[in-house]
C-alpha cells in the first residue's frame, strides 16, 4: 500500500494533466493556412535568412499572411519562385540572379604583407581583435576563412595560396558570408555585373600602395570617377565605390585605373558599335554623347565609328533617335 498510493497519485495527476492538455489543444487551436505547409515543402530548407525572415517557416507565413514577395528566396532562385507562384495563384515575375563578391584581391599566403605572426584562435573575427589583425592592410582579407565556414553551399573556393573566390554555379546570394566577414569585404551584387572594385582600402596614395600585398589596391586617385560616362562611381573616404544601379559595364574605369584595382570580366570581349549607313541622318547626337570620342562625322553626313576607340558602352545605341546603331 505504501508503494501503491504514490503510484496512484502520480498516475491520477498524469491523467488529469493529459485531459487538460487535450482540452486546451482543442480550445486554443489555431487554424493554419494549408498553403503555409505547401510553401515550406517547396522551399529549399536552407533556413539561411536571405529573405529577411526567421527561416523558411517564417518566410512561408509572411508570404501567406503578409503578402511578402515570393521572389526573396535566394537559394531557390527562379524555380522556387515559380513553384510558390503556383501555390499562391500569382505570377512569379522576374527573378534577378545575384552573387556574393569579395572586394579584396589579397588574403593569400603569398600576396599579403604581415605585421606580426598571429597564434591565437584561427578565425578572422578573433584575429582582428589583436592589434586590428596581423595583416598590414587593416582593410583587407584577414585570411582565416570565416566566410568559407559560414557558406552553406560550399560556394567559396580556397586555392593553394589560400585565396578565396566565389563559385557562381554554387553561390545562392544568401548573405551568410557577408555577415561572417568582420571587415565587411563581401557584397551581394547582380550576377551580370562585370565591373567591380577589387579593394576596400580607405588609405590614400603611397600608404595604400605600400600596404597592399598585390599592388592592386585603390589609391584614391579618383580617375575612375572622373572618366565614368554615367557618374556611377563616387569616391568615399578615398575609396572608389560603384553604384550598380547606374553602372553600364563599359569597363572604361578599369582601363584607366593606374593600379588595376578594378576588375573587368568583359575586357576584350565587348561588342562594338556600328552605324547602319542607309539610316544615318547625321544628327551628331551619337558623336556628342560618346564618352571616348569614337564617333565622328559632319552635320547631316554619314557618321562612322572608330572601332579601336569604341569601348562598347552602348550609350550611342540608346541615344540615337533613328535607332540606326547596332552592337556587333
Amino acid at each position: 500500500m505504501i508503494i501503491l498510493i504514490p503510484i496512484l497519485i502520480i498516475g491520477g495527476l498524469g491523467l488529469l494533466y493529459g485531459i487538460g492538455l487535450a482540452i486546451a489543444s482543442v480550445a486554443f487551436h489555431v487554424e493554419v493556412d494549408p498553403r503555409v505547409e505547401r510553401i515550406i515543402d517547396a522551399l529549399p530548407g536552407a533556413n539561411c535568412g536571405a529573405c529577411g525572415k526567421p527561416g523558411c517557416g517564417g518566410y512561408a507565413e509572411a508570404i501567406v499572411e503578409d503578402g511578402v514577395s515570393i521572389t526573396l528566396c535566394a537559394p531557390g532562385g527562379a524555380a522556387t519562385a515559380q513553384a510558390l507562384a503556383e501555390i499562391m495563384g500569382s505570377v512569379a515575375g522576374e527573378t534577378i540572379k545575384k552573387l556574393a563578391y569579395i572586394h579584396c584581391s589579397c588574403g593569400g599566403t603569398d600576396n599579403t604583407k604581415f605585421k606580426f605572426d598571429y597564434e591565437g584562435v584561427q578565425t578572422c573575427k578573433s584575429a582582428v581583435t589583436v592589434a586590428n589583425g596581423p595583416n598590414q592592410c587593416s582593410y583587407g582579407c584577414v585570411g582565416y576563412n570565416d566566410c568559407v565556414v559560414s557558406c552553406l553551399f560550399d560556394a567559396i573556393i580556397v586555392d593553394e595560396n589560400n585565396n578565396r573566390t566565389i563559385d557562381p554555379d554554387k553561390c545562392t546570394a544568401c548573405g551568410a558570408c557577408v555577415k561572417a566577414c568582420p571587415r565587411m569585404l563581401i557584397e551581394i551584387v547582380k550576377a551580370d555585373q562585370q565591373v567591380k572594385i577589387e579593394c576596400t582600402n580607405k588609405e590614400k596614395g603611397i600608404a595604400a600602395k605600400n600596404n597592399c600585398g598585390t599592388t592592386r589596391g585603390c589609391i584614391g586617385c579618383g580617375i575612375c570617377a572622373r572618366v565614368c560616362p554615367v557618374d556611377a562611381i563616387t569616391m568615399e573616404n578615398n575609396l572608389a565605390v560603384i553604384n550598380y544601379e547606374k553602372c553600364i559595364n563599359c569597363g572604361l574605369c578599369a582601363s584607366k585605373c593606374p593600379t588595376k584595382a578594378i576588375e573587368d570580366l568583359m575586357a576584350g570581349k565587348r561588342k562594338k558599335a556600328k552605324i547602319i549607313e542607309e539610316n544615318c541622318i547625321g544628327c551628331t547626337i551619337c558623336a556628342k554623347k560618346c564618352p571616348v570620342g569614337a564617333i565622328t562625322g559632319e552635320l547631316k553626313q554619314l557618321h562612322t565609328v572608330d572601332q579601336d576607340k569604341c569601348i562598347g558602352c552602348e550609350i550611342c545605341v540608346e541615344k540615337c533617335p533613328k535607332k540606326t546603331i547596332v552592337m556587333v
